[in-house]
Parts: structure tokens; sequence; C-alpha cells
């Protein structure tokens, strides 16, 4: 499976397994936060996050471990159509995305950003 995801008007190719990471810095705790996701059959699935810290609204999940400096867990977070990705211009950087390359969103105050996976033209229905 490969495919792409839109942010706002701007499409990011996925690598063959539909990853994706998310990662940014906590508005209020300046800890950073990943998330590591897979888009399958035109949702996006929450496989790993992981918080640097602990703090208001930076609580790890109930399975969290320490590893490597970060608190991992893996949530059970039914799958979603769309993200929505604030651009606030209140925290110390944008959302950093990655998949087959990085790009950085959000990073100056505007309207919020919604990421979806790309409809499949070509499947039925699309």
């Amino acid at each position: 499976m490969s495919g792409c995801l839109l942010a706002g008007a701007v499409a990011i190719a996925l690598g063959a397994e539909g990853d994706f990471t998310l990662e940014w810095t906590h508005s209020v705790e300046k800890q950073s936060w990943r998330e590591a996701w897979q888009v399958a059959e035109g949702r996006m699935i929450l496989r790993r996050a992981a918080v640097k810290g602990s703090g208001a609204g930076m609580e790890p999940g109930p399975d969290g471990r320490f590893e490597e400096g970060w608190w991992v867990w893996e949530p059970q977070a039914p799958p979603v159509r769309e993200l929505v990705l604030a651009a606030s211009g209140a925290t110390p950087s944008g959302w950093q995305l990655c998949a087959t390359d990085c790009i950085t969103l959000g990073a100056t105050p505007a309207e919020p950003l919604v990421l979806r996976p790309c409809v499949d033209q070509s499947a039925p229905g699309g």
C-alpha cells in the first residue's frame, strides 16, 4: 500500500506501508510529542505515541514505558478520517510531518490545517 496525505492543498507522498509521523512541541509544557500513524482504507490509525516529559495534557497512556528519554505507548484510538492541526503560532515550532520526506506545517499563525488521506480515484466510489 502506498499513497499520500493532503495537508490543506499540499499532497505529501507516503512510503509503501502508508506510515508517517507527526512531532510538535506542546504549547504549555514546551516538551516534545511524537505520534506514529498509518493510512489504511482511507483512514488514519494512531499506532504509537511518545512524550519527552509529562505535565498538563501530556500524560503517557496506561501502558506507557520509558525508552531512550521518551514515555512511549500504543494508544487504543479508533481510526480517523482527518486530523485538524492548530496553527496558533503559540508554540516554538510547527508540526513536523515525516513520511518519505519531512515537512513543517503550521509554523506561523493561520487557520487550522486539515490532514486527510488522499482519495484514490481508482477505488470504487473514489
